[in-house]
């Protein structure tokens, strides 16, 4: 499960060095991410077992004209990088452009439980901030579940 908020450095080649926490999730499911362009975010990344099962559920709970079109939209466009040795990960290009990256070279990996969101930094923040009074709002609804 990932969760947490982390904020990485991204290198010239485009990759950040993966948080320990992380890391270990990353590690233990495969050394790999696949990378997809986020509904709501920018990008998500999802460990391969959880690609998996999104491939069986789209399998099974999609009629054959959404299966092709989850097909042409979401798979086509998906893309796998690896961990190397010292513990970073590319991000794709083409997803790369969809974060864009400000003068500090910088991402957000937030924990979405089963995938990874990477964010801009300045996007995220706004993001928050835009969503505060929706999070008080549900906050009772919230607090019961801890």
């Amino acid at each position: 499960m990932f969760a947490g908020q982390y904020y990485c450095k991204i290198d010239e080649k485009g990759r950040f060095v993966v948080p320990s926490p992380i890391r270990e999730e990353i590690e233990i499911h495969g050394n790999s991410l696949m990378f997809l362009k986020g509904q709501d975010m920018p990008v998500s990344a999802y460990t391969n077992p959880e690609w998996a099962k999104i491939l069986e559920n789209a399998k099974q709970s999609l009629d054959e004209d959404q299966r092709r079109l989850f097909m042409y939209h979401m798979v086509s466009e998906a893309s796998a990088s690896e961990m190397d040795k010292a513990g970073r990960i590319l991000i794709p290009g083409r997803f790369r452009k969809l974060v864009p990256v400000d003068e500090d070279q910088e991402v957000v990996l937030v924990g979405m439980f089963h995938r990874l969101e990477v964010w801009n930094p300045s996007e995220w923040r706004r993001f928050v901030h835009v969503n505060e009074d929706t999070f008080e709002h549900s906050m009772s609804k919230i607090q019961s579940l801890l």
